[in-house]
């Protein structure tokens, strides 16, 4: 039987490749040196593409490729993907929710916990031999029995509200409206949520919808002995501001696995104790990798199966 032709936009992990290029006939378009043209003279033959909240795809490339009836996207963010777009065209963009709702709900508790007990900080204490000399680190502070609040509870919001809750912490979230089955403390008011709160959590979705939601504002609400934890996008925080009041004290602390321009990273936050930072790694288990690669295939070979 002759395999489906797949054409894949931008780099994938190994894995994900190895069980397309089972499945189908893969064409990598990143690999050409000549796309523009590759796609001209061979875009007719694709159904199907695959690509990643990384690489993304914009109306101009799906215009480019005319046939295409599916996306599939490795990631569950859709901020890089011109979704209304592919919509608008009768294309179906998939994407791997879920399956990485728990290992991305632990990256949130991993950045408040070590931000708010000054983990890195105090690593660094004992390789630096001050502990050694007799030195004491300062008291950090603990999360029990505090309001932590959510900015966003959708898939990945509720699992690290039942996480909280198994630190003993009083949880509250904003949305833009009340969800009637969450038995959590609802706020329609963002700053006033951050200024109840020890700690604000960003989790919701990236795009012009949300950018610089959480504000100079909302920051200075949370407050000198506040804690900032960003697993969602970067753009969702005013990045600029956010720095500033981490130099000044303003903000008390911050843990952060998004920036606003990935890979680069304000270098200002290089000098700064009180925040951890991690290389956008919410989802980066190889369980939850291989998961979501799987959810990339599936996708395809349930519209090829023409399955709901």
């Amino acid at each position: 039987m002759t395999k489906q032709p797949v054409l894949v936009l931008g780099p994938l992990m190994p894995y994900l490749l190895a069980e397309l290029e089972k499945r189908y006939a893969v064409e990598k378009l990143y690999a050409e040196k000549d796309a523009l043209k590759f796609l001209q003279e061979n875009a007719g033959r694709f159904r199907a593409a695959v690509t990643s909240t990384f690489t993304g795809i914009t109306a101009d490339m799906i215009d480019l490729l005319p046939q295409v009836e599916i996306i599939s996207s490795f990631g569950v963010g859709t901020d890089s993907l011109d979704v209304a777009y592919a919509n608008s065209r009768g294309i179906r963009v998939a994407n791997t929710p879920d399956v990485l709702n728990e290992d991305t709900a632990n990256m949130a508790l991993l950045l408040l916990l070590a931000a708010t007990r000054d983990l890195v900080k105090n690593d660094r204490f004992v390789r630096e031999g001050r502990w050694a000399r007799g030195e004491s680190a300062p008291l950090a502070s603990g999360i029990e029995g505090k309001r932590v609040g959510l900015v966003g509870l959708g898939r990945i919001g509720s699992v690290i509200a039942q996480k909280l809750l198994a630190f003993g912490c009083d949880v509250a979230y904003h949305t833009r409206s009340r969800k009637p089955d969450a038995p959590y403390t609802y706020y329609d008011n963002l700053v006033d949520l951050a200024r109840d709160s020890a700690a604000l959590i960003a989790i919701l979705p990236g795009g012009e919808a949300t950018r610089g939601v959480i504000s100079r504002e909302v920051l200075q609400a949370l407050g000198p002995d506040g804690t900032f934890v960003n697993v969602a996008r970067g753009t969702v925080v005013d990045e600029a501001a956010l720095v500033e009041l981490l130099q000044s004290g303003e903000l008390g602390r911050a843990g952060l696995d998004v920036f606003a321009d990935e890979p680069n990273v304000p270098e200002a936050l290089f000098k700064l104790d009180n925040v951890v930072l991690q290389p956008h790694m919410g989802s980066a288990t190889l369980e939850t990798r291989r998961a979501m690669a799987d959810r990339v295939v599936t996708n395809l070979e349930d519209y090829f199966a023409e399955k709901p």
